[in-house]
């Protein structure tokens, strides 16, 4: 079944959507089969989520809310796993832990 679904979520990484968590989020949105497309509140385009250089492109700063939405198989669980990766602060806290 072809699902369409959408979410949003606040950006609170300290220093925004820039290459780390850039790349986080395309690759965990290759995963995915459906179409996904990121918004950077305020602007009227969306991009592809599974594109680096647009996401990179984006230069979301600390604060502004990140709008998903995706179409296809797996679209729900898509949306759901972008909102978590940015919840969890593109899981920055661990890596730093981590690296000590």
């Amino acid at each position: 079944m072809n699902g369409e679904t959408s979410g949003s979520v606040l950006l609170t990484h300290e220093v925004g959507l820039h290459a780390r968590p850039s790349v986080k989020l395309t690759k965990l949105a290759k995963t995915f089969q459906s179409t996904i497309e990121l918004n950077i509140d305020g602007s009227d385009s969306w991009i592809d989520a599974k594109s680096i250089v647009k996401v990179m492109a984006a230069k979301a700063p600390q604060g502004t809310t990140l709008r998903f939405r995706a179409s296809g198989p797996d679209a729900d669980a898509a949306v759901a796993a972008l909102v978590a990766l940015v919840e969890r602060d593109f899981d920055e806290a661990e890596a730093h832990a981590g690296n000590g």
